[in-house]
């Protein structure tokens, strides 16, 4: 009976190619035989050339690697990468503690020295190198090789935390682990990193292990509200914080990657509109923190108990910290120095918490400091902290008969006269007659910036249209993802120049005169706003610029750039409460005061100072729709309406900038009559 299939003739091919193919095989290779119980493709005629597991030849590299899985009290085991110096003893432990992948961070470059294969990020190579250290580095729980759940900065133990473990009980176990297991160690442990890698050392000073003796956090997350990754006042840094919670979350190994239908990302966040529809599109929902984040916009319980800067001024202070601060940090600007005013009044003795402030973009004092953007800084900043501070610092706690290292309290990189201050404390006082004075700069009528009061003959307000279907962009376009890779410039833009926000519509720009001294401040200015809006909600954004002379000898392209000092956003729906979001009373001019910040910047004769004001920073912050709305994650397309905004300045409605002034110090001149008094 013939087979009705149409595929017939294949099926008698395949058939006598079988039984002629039997018919040849070698007698034990036939069917039923052990051949049978061997993997698919895989043949004892002719063996595959790849050995089952290769034994990597490393007798003549300057280093051993060695890999385990270090377990935790709750039984979970982390992945642990340790390198040790070829011929080891008696050598200190530094340890990083990471999201990022341990594999990666200890394998920069396929080399035999140890050099080449940390020289990348999150490493201070030649301090790790030249100091004969143990490098350690471990994957937090739930990332690459380590077992166990991953939470977004999981917070300790308590109200948020209901297991038995966080980032302190996995520090505390590790080191423990290490000490007891590294025969080539000294005991003595010491922590650092950089962002979240640099929040995870200060997790480690909540009930520290003995072993641990000092601890290096640099540019660390500590309030993600308030002014580091997810928001700024209530604002929500959409461009940044989206596509990292998704490729942090998506899968353990972080393989799953952000994708972008837009070559300019400012296009990519308007074709959605609001944050959380760019999250829907991107399945952002199935993730346990941007849930969280959607869950919680305002100031609430969420955010306050795991604030880091709030858990460790409960803390009593065991350990040695120092402090490293970027004063342009494009997505930790806010931490390091929250952190300090939250231990400093701990440090009776002035020994214990040490600061540095270098003039570094996120992460930069780990790679060449000698310039940022347009700036040139003369030396090589970066290197000058690691070689003269750092690995000193770290040599005193850490090893055996290291001297006292030279480090002041407070080491700060001046921007403008660009060179290093060593200080008691920050913002300090270096001498019994140099004092900070709180001086207004008041944004008064014409849009001139001045150290005197408006008068009532002025006129009242400055106004503006901002209109959230034209966000002003907060660099120019096309904006570049974020991102550090060869070509991106993420890390300068709070250096870009200010000019091209400066010309636009929607932009107030308030100018001093010439300056005729110098003025230097040190510290956070303080925005103090009276701003009334026609909406019902509103963003404000603060900049205050170093505005350039018109000409720079021997660096024309600095000739007129408008350089921020500091800046930032306030979100208006929380001028009442940080907790509980309101809706502005239309017209009403109204007071928002808020910090922004640290500088430690001289204004320098000749140049001008620069104040501006607009109402939205796009796509890095998600528009506000200026109609109030319960959840502005879910604006609608309607809720997007145009204000007029203004900026008033009158003797009962003045708006100014409070700068922490310097007095006394050498060189440094407050604001006097002739110090702003020279027109062009």
């Amino acid at each position: 009976m013939k087979t009705t299939s149409p595929h017939h003739g294949l099926i008698s091919c395949a058939l006598l190619a079988g039984s002629l193919l039997a018919s040849q095989l070698p007698t034990g290779a036939a069917a039923g035989t052990d051949q049978d119980a061997a993997p698919p493709g895989t043949y004892a005629t002719l063996p595959s050339e790849t050995p089952a597991t290769f034994v990597p030849v490393t007798d003549s590299f300057d280093h051993t690697r060695r890999e385990v899985m270090i377990p935790m009290r709750d039984g979970v085991k982390l992945h642990t990468v340790i390198l040790v110096p070829r011929g080891a003893s008696g050598a200190p432990i530094l340890l990083t503690r990471t999201p990022y992948d341990a594999n990666r961070l200890t394998s920069h470059a396929p080399s035999a020295h140890l050099g080449p294969v940390l020289q990348g990020y999150d490493n201070a190579t030649e301090v790790i190198v030249e100091g004969g250290y143990i490098r350690v580095v471990q994957d937090v729980r739930g990332k690459y090789g380590s077992e166990g759940d991953y939470v977004m900065n999981r917070p300790l133990r308590g109200l948020l935390n209901p297991t038995p473990v966080d980032h302190a009980t996995d520090t505390y176990d590790t080191i423990d682990w290490l000490v007891n297991n590294l025969p080539e160690s000294n005991g003595r442990v010491g922590i650092l990193g950089i962002s979240y890698d640099g929040y995870l050392p200060l997790m480690a000073l909540v009930e520290p292990h003995p072993a641990l003796k000092v601890a290096v956090p640099m540019n660390p997350m500590v309030d993600g509200w308030k002014g580091d990754d997810w928001f700024h006042n209530g604002a929500f840094r959409a461009q940044g914080t989206l596509p990292y919670i998704h490729d942090q979350e998506a899968t353990r190994d972080s393989h799953e990657q952000w994708w972008s239908a837009w070559f300019d990302e400012y296009d990519t966040y308007m074709e959605a509109g609001s944050a959380g529809e760019l999250g829907r599109r991107h399945g952002l929902e199935q993730l346990g923190f941007w849930r969280k984040i959607l869950d919680h916009p305002t100031y609430d319980a969420f955010w306050r108990e795991q604030a880091v800067d709030r858990v460790l001024a409960a803390q009593p202070l065991k350990v040695p910290v120092m402090l490293v601060h970027s004063l342009w940090d494009a997505e930790d600007i806010y931490g390091a120095i929250a952190v300090y005013e939250a231990l400093e009044p701990k440090d009776t003795g002035n020994d214990r918490v040490f600061l540095v402030i270098g003039p570094w973009y996120h992460g930069q004092a780990i790679g060449d400091g000698s310039s940022l953007g347009a700036l040139k800084f003369g030396s090589d900043t970066a290197r000058f902290f690691r070689r003269e501070i750092l690995r000193p610092f770290l040599d005193q706690y850490l090893k055996d008969d290291a001297p006292e290292a030279a480090v002041p309290p407070v080491l700060a990189f001046e921007t403008g006269t660009c060179r290093w201050q060593r200080l008691s404390a920050w913002p300090a006082t270096e001498a019994a007659d140099r004092t900070i004075r709180p001086t207004p700069l008041y944004l008064n009528a014409g849009l001139k910036a001045t150290f005197t009061k408006p008068t009532a003959e002025d006129a009242p307000f400055d106004a503006y249209i901002s209109d959230p279907a034209k966000p002003v962009p907060y660099r120019a376009r096309p904006i570049q993802p974020v991102g550090y890779g060869e070509g991106m410039t993420w890390s300068e833009w709070l250096v870009d120049d200010q000019r091209e926000a400066s010309g636009r519509p929607d932009v107030l720009a308030f100018v001093s005169d010439f300056l005729a001294e110098p003025v230097k401040i040190s510290g956070q200015p303080v925005a103090n706003l009276v701003a009334s809006t026609s909406g019902t909600d509103s963003d404000w954004v603060v900049k205050l610029i170093d505005l350039y002379p018109p000409e720079v000898a021997g660096q024309p392209a600095l000739g007129g750039y408008q350089l921020m000092v500091s800046a930032d956003i306030f979100r208006g729906r929380y001028r009442e409460s940080l907790e509980s979001a309101e809706p502005i009373p239309a017209e009403e001019p109204l007071p928002y005061q808020f910090r922004l910040p640290t500088a430690n910047h001289v204004f320098l004769p000749g140049h001008r100072i620069m104040v501006q004001i607009q109402s939205s920073w796009f796509p890095l912050y998600d528009r506000n729709p200026q109609t109030f709305v319960t959840n502005i994650f879910w604006a609608r397309p309607e809720d997007y309406r145009k204000a007029v905004q203004r900026v008033h300045h009158t003797p009962d409605h003045a708006s100014f900038i409070e700068l922490p002034v310097v007095a006394g110090e050498p060189g440094a001149r407050g604001p006097t009559s002739n110090v702003a008094g020279r027109t062009p």
